[in-house]
């Protein structure tokens, strides 16, 4: 589904990305109170990554769009706004599920066009938030994915994502499997204070020890790395040392960036917040979305040289620059 054409109302019945049928639920429990979910028969569920994206995979899959993780800096906010929905508090309270996404992913994949071609997912918000839980439309995914034998790979801050376990683990036998766990830091207050609907960090680092002795690769994308909150010397290494005891096959730093949507909910966060920093952060952002290169390359350069130092030498330790997108175009990313 393409976001630039969702629209919950469609101005004419054959622009709608929603078939006929869908459903508007209000959820009241004490899980999930002040959520609402809408829940929707998509048409199309596999979509093509913008050439102008530069990210190192060409098809994503999405089953929900909004996170209950309610992350303050998440990329991702902004692609509320074209459903006229908030980029603040209604992204991390109004999700779209896509209630149909099994049925689609298997007629997308069973037909002629279709190629193999890996299958990110993760790459908008987290398949694995805890409405997938009540929802369960991964397991579904996982099957069609492995008896096509498709090669794919997940994104998450999720630990639900242990429950699929054994299905991804058949997974691994039969295709190319891989797994990331997003992990910026582990400093309690830090996590607390910016993602506060995740799992903590050390049941995050629990997953990666799970995932990978059990034969799925999984490794870390070290995001985001908060300038002047989680990037002392000290904190890096605390994290980088954690890493690489839960056996993570990789790490990957990545460096606060801030989009349109995710800007404005983060400035008003810190201003409320850490209202010191305000004048740091408007130096560092002030010319767009992203921290100067001279500050990236010094952060990946530490972490690089902390992995070496704790033992993470399977895979090179890089930095993943997300470019802007052009107007219109699914916004991805590797967190959120």
């Amino acid at each position: 589904m393409r976001w630039d054409n969702l629209q919950l109302i469609p101005e004419r019945p054959d622009d709608a990305l929603i078939t006929k049928g869908a459903v508007v639920r209000t959820i009241d429990t004490p899980e999930f109170r002040g959520v609402t979910f809408y829940e929707i028969h998509a048409r199309s569920i596999v979509n093509r990554v913008p050439g102008a994206s530069r990210v190192p995979f060409e098809w994503t899959l999405n089953p929900y769009r909004g996170c209950t993780h309610a992350c303050v800096y998440c990329f991702a906010r902004n692609t509320h706004t074209y459903l006229d929905l908030d980029a603040g508090h209604d992204f991390d309270t109004k999700i779209i599920v896509k209630t149909n996404a099994v049925e689609l992913l298997r007629r997308e994949l069973a037909g002629p066009r279709w190629q193999g071609d890996p299958i990110a997912m993760g790459s908008n918000v987290d398949p694995y938030q805890r409405c997938e839980g009540r929802y369960r439309l991964m397991p579904g995914i996982i099957r069609a994915l492995t008896d096509f034998a498709n090669p794919f790979s997940i994104l998450t801050k999720g630990t639900l994502i242990l429950r699929d376990l054994d299905l991804l683990t058949e997974a691994a036998r039969r295709t190319r499997v891989s797994t990331a766990m997003s992990i910026g830091t582990t400093h309690p207050a830090a996590w607390r204070a910016t993602e506060p609907g995740t799992p903590s960090p050390r049941a995050r680092l629990n997953a990666v020890a799970a995932l990978n002795e059990a034969g799925v690769p999984c490794s870390v994308l070290m995001a985001p790395i908060l300038p002047h909150l989680t990037d002392s010397p000290a904190q890096l290494e605390a994290t980088v040392k954690e890493i690489a005891e839960a056996g993570a096959t990789g790490v990957i730093p990545l460096v606060l960036h801030l989009r349109t949507g995710a800007r404005e909910w983060w400035l008003d966060w810190l201003a409320r917040d850490h209202p010191s920093l305000l004048p740091r952060y408007r130096e560092l952002y002030g010319r767009g979305a992203y921290a100067p290169k001279a500050y990236q390359q010094r952060i990946t350069a530490q972490v690089a040289e902390l992995a070496r130092k704790h033992g993470i030498r399977e895979r090179a330790v890089r930095q993943t620059a997300l470019p802007a997108q052009p107007p219109g175009a699914e916004q991805l990313g590797l967190f959120g």
